[in-house]
């Protein structure tokens, strides 16, 4: 198995907290619920849920479900599993760029 470095985990720990609070104060109504689905305990519910919205973003053909399934369980899983943060925190600054540059125009 490949040894990781733990100054890159931690970076991108940080970078994608970083991400959660940038939601948090864009839209001060997400605070308490992104700091509920964020608990330590939650676990339990967080990886389940994550897992039927992955799923659910697959089935994007149904009339309920959408690709907007999908970066959602991505970001719940994340919490848990710190190797997704770094790419998804990536992700998510790539996306924030793209959405100013596109409301520029």
């Amino acid at each position: 198995m490949m040894a990781t470095d733990p100054r890159r985990q931690d970076r991108a720990s940080r970078r994608f907290e970083r991400q959660f609070r940038l939601f948090e104060r864009k839209v001060p109504a997400l605070r308490r619920p992104l700091n509920a689905i964020r608990a330590k305990g939650w676990w339990i519910v967080r990886v389940p849920v994550a897992l039927v919205f992955i799923i659910g973003g697959f089935l994007a053909i149904l009339p309920v479900f959408g690709m907007w399934m999908l970066p959602i369980g991505l970001l719940l899983l994340a919490v848990d599993i710190t190797a997704l943060r770094g790419p998804l925190a990536d992700m998510i600054v790539r996306a924030r760029r793209r959405i100013e540059l596109w409301r520029r125009r």
